[in-house]
């Protein structure tokens, strides 16, 4: 939206006014005045550190409820349809003296929405827009246009200011108005939002008729006087903005508290009217309210949400203000362009169970700044939720379980604790994602396990699913496309005919199998030089690299969307990773030539790891059969041999012989290990 446009809607300045605006610290000469500062010139007041200072006391009084009332109202106000916009403003949209056409109806709709962002930009401490919208030479062209309607010789934009805050202007009509009140009269009308509007309603009537003379509300009372705009006009239009919007209410009452904590409305200083709805509304006269949340990122993107984390009855709750969230993802964004992970740090939590919310806000918020992630973590466990996948509010839930429930079903031992992993997506509960959610658990208890062998499990139906994982330090990281309940164990597997491949394959084949990226054939038998077809080698760089995603589809015309292999076939061709044997077909029962499983894991690993670079060509050198690959497959026979992912036999890369299971065990594991 233009500034130009976003200061159209100084037309309505009076009921803005009416509806809290006078809220918003415009900064101007008539503003600084209004705070007790002379000197400031207008066109540089915004920049005054003094100014910034009190605007600054105002909204650090605001409380947690504050906050999530201003947001509620930039929420709403900018979603409004145009429909409710003309309901609202009947009173000026269709006045005849100003004549506005389609185009400036239009118009006015699209800077309303745009100018509620303001009172959040300047809670947030953006005050680069207020400065914008008074200095620019199209605003103060359309306030001479405006003022030439209403038949003023001149309008400026310190004359806007002035209505709200200037000598004659709502604020300090307001402070007449009250200034004979007693602390306790003060505190109900703040407190008490009929109160407030009636306190309102008779500030504009004295506001309006103010029409004389060049300084403080007169000009725009003036322009309001000539235009026939009455403040029954005024009082109605108030009146259905606060039935349209129901949070305008809200967020009034609080920006009022905020004020009269701040600065108070009559003769005397500061109060603490205490919390709207509370039966001890104050605390004396320098109580100095509640204080702003100072929001700081660490480094790594981590913001630390401990404090708000309550437990009632073994649950903990993390209960977010989602303006202090948006603020961490602006100050994210601000530290670190390139920053795709915000991290809430819970801390060390003494709860089973532990819900964190995220609000529509927070996951809109964050996609608009470019952030992929937003990681929850406490008592060393991490999960990683990427946010694009939603368009509304969700909520993750994480319950210890008892280690029973897994050594109750297995006799492999246990490396973590047991865990319960749930999300709701606008209340309704969800357990398979199109983006995996990742997995870092903290191990414990592993003192004489094989560190290598441990593998993510998943418990089904008391049935034991390894995922694999990969290990880092205390940790094993594991995305998951599915929630279930899931711990970490040490799974030995051992099998009968590996004795001749044992030299070189046999600790691959039993840490892959760990993994569960690879299975034997029955009766303790791995049939190490038995050939792998195309869809078992499929399943196992998709099961090898945690790639799964049940929500991938294919479109080859001889994959079955029943068939085992169908849904690692799918995540294969969503990334690229396979391309088939031409006329739409996979081919999934032939055997895979060796070429074709080093390109597999080559373009695989680019994938996974973002590898942007392509292997010379001068490493199949080495190979005095190079001729026989295939030209499309050279690329990728290439990486993985200048990476040592496949090695030759006697000079020679046998590029179309079958591979077998021992080596693709040997291939797999490499992959998984590649740094």
């Amino acid at each position: 939206m233009t500034l130009k446009k976003k200061l159209a809607v100084s037309t309505l300045a009076v009921s803005l006014a009416a509806a809290s605006f006078a809220g918003i610290p415009f900064s101007s000469e008539g503003l600084a005045k209004q705070f007790g500062f002379t000197g400031v010139a207008a066109a540089s007041a915004v920049t005054q550190d003094t100014v910034k200072d009190k605007i600054k006391k105002l909204y650090a009084e605001l409380d947690e409820a504050g906050r999530k009332n201003l947001l509620a109202y930039q929420t709403e106000a900018s979603s409004i349809t145009t429909t409710q916009f003309e309901n609202i403003f009947s009173a000026f949209l269709n006045n005849e003296k100003l004549g506005l056409s389609a185009d400036n109806k239009d118009t006015l709709y699209t800077a309303f929405v745009g100018v509620s962002s303001v009172v959040y930009d300047v809670y947030d401490g953006d005050y680069s827009k207020l400065k914008e919208i008074r200095t620019n030479a199209d605003n103060i062209k359309l306030l001479k246009e405006i003022a030439a309607k209403a038949d003023v010789a001149d309008l400026t934009f310190d004359d806007v200011v002035d209505f709200i805050f200037g000598e004659n202007g709502v604020e300090a009509t307001l402070r007449s108005l009250v200034s004979s009140k007693t602390k306790e009269e003060l505190i109900a009308i703040a407190t008490n939002p009929t109160g407030q509007e009636e306190l309102f309603n008779e500030a504009i009537a004295k506001v309006l008729n103010t029409r004389t003379g060049s300084t403080g509300a007169a000009t725009v009372s003036q322009v309001v006087y000539n235009l026939n705009i009455t403040s029954a006009d005024v009082k109605a239009t108030l009146k259905t903005f606060n039935t349209e919007i129901k949070s305008a209410k809200p967020a009034v009452q609080s920006l009022v508290l905020a004020y009269i904590r701040a600065f108070g409305l009559g003769n005397g200083g500061p109060v603490d009217p205490g919390t709207p709805g509370t039966s001890n509304p104050g605390g004396g006269d320098s109580s100095p309210g509640t204080p702003a949340v100072t929001v700081v990122i660490k480094d790594g993107g981590v913001y630390d949400v401990s404090k708000l984390v309550s437990i009632v009855d073994g649950k903990a709750t993390l209960k977010l203000v989602d303006a202090d969230v948006l603020k961490a993802i602006d100050a994210l964004v601000a530290g670190n362009k390139e920053a795709k992970t915000l991290t809430l740090d819970l801390g060390t939590v003494n709860a089973k169970t532990v819900e964190v919310p995220l609000s529509k806000a927070i996951i809109d918020a964050a996609k608009a700044k470019g952030i992929a992630n937003i990681a929850v973590t406490f008592n060393g466990l991490t999960v990683t939720i990427p946010v694009g996948q939603f368009d509304a509010a969700i909520a993750l839930t994480v319950s210890n379980a008892d280690d029973a429930v897994v050594t109750s079903v297995t006799k492999l031992k246990l490396a973590s604790s047991v865990y319960e992993f749930g999300l709701t997506v606008d209340g309704k509960a969800v357990t398979t994602f199109k983006q995996p959610i990742t997995l870092k658990l903290p191990l414990k208890n592993t003192e004489g396990l094989d560190k290598e062998l441990l593998s993510v499990t998943k418990l089904v139906y008391n049935s034991l699913q390894f995922q694999g994982g990969v290990l880092d330090g205390d940790y094993i990281v594991e995305p998951r496309d599915t929630f279930s309940s899931y711990a970490v164990l040490e799974n030995k597997v051992s099998f009968s005919d590996i004795a001749s491949v044992q030299a070189w394959a046999g600790r691959q084949i039993q840490v892959v199998a760990a993994k569960g990226a690879i299975e034997g054939v029955g009766d303790g038998k791995f049939a190490p030089k038995s050939n792998v077809t195309r869809a078992e080698f499929a399943k196992m760089l998709i099961r090898g690299l945690n790639l799964e995603n049940s929500s991938a589809t294919q479109s080859f015309s001889d994959v079955r969307a029943n068939d085992w292999f169908a849904p690692y076939v799918a995540v294969a061709a969503e990334k690229g990773i396979i391309n088939g044997r031409g006329d739409n077909k996979f081919d999934p029962n032939a055997t895979i030539t060796r070429a074709e499983m080093a390109t597999m894991i080559s373009r695989a690993l680019k994938s996974v790891k973002d590898i942007k670079d392509t292997a010379s060509l001068s490493a199949l050198s080495a190979f005095s059969d190079a001729a026989k690959i295939s030209s499309t497959l050279k690329e990728g026979v290439a990486f993985a041999a200048s990476h040592d992912l496949v090695i030759g036999n006697a000079g020679k890369f046998n590029p179309n012989n079958s591979a077998t299971r021992a080596e693709a065990a040997v291939i797999i594991y490499r992959t998984i290990n590649f740094k």
